[in-house]
């Protein structure tokens, strides 16, 4: 069994017992997070697609961590004019676990 789900302006495919990394929610570690925006479910050979989401559907994630990317080093300039702006930005994430998918 199978679930895509939309978070964070993204779209995941889960499956009970993984573990995954998501744009940054607002919850602590331990919370359980519901995930109603769920766009198709596969359940023993029965596939069904929402139009957009599927009704009744949601999966449960747990939340493991917060935390942050790898720094990527933003880098600007105009040439001859002697403009240069060096600055860096860690992308936010939230570490959850697929707990439960209900259809």
């Amino acid at each position: 069994m199978y679930a895509v789900i939309a978070t964070g302006g993204k779209q995941y495919r889960v499956k009970e017992g993984d573990v995954i990394f998501v744009e940054k929610l607002n919850a602590g570690e331990g919370e359980t997070v519901e995930v109603t925006d769920v766009l198709a479910v596969e359940k023993e050979g029965d596939f069904r697609i929402g139009s957009p989401l599927v009704d009744g559907a949601k999966v449960v994630l747990k939340v493991l961590g917060q935390g942050k990317g790898k720094k990527i080093v933003v880098f600007k300039y105009k040439a001859k004019k002697n403009y240069r702006r060096k600055t860096g930005h860690r992308q936010p994430y939230t570490r959850v676990a697929v707990e439960k998918i209900e259809a």
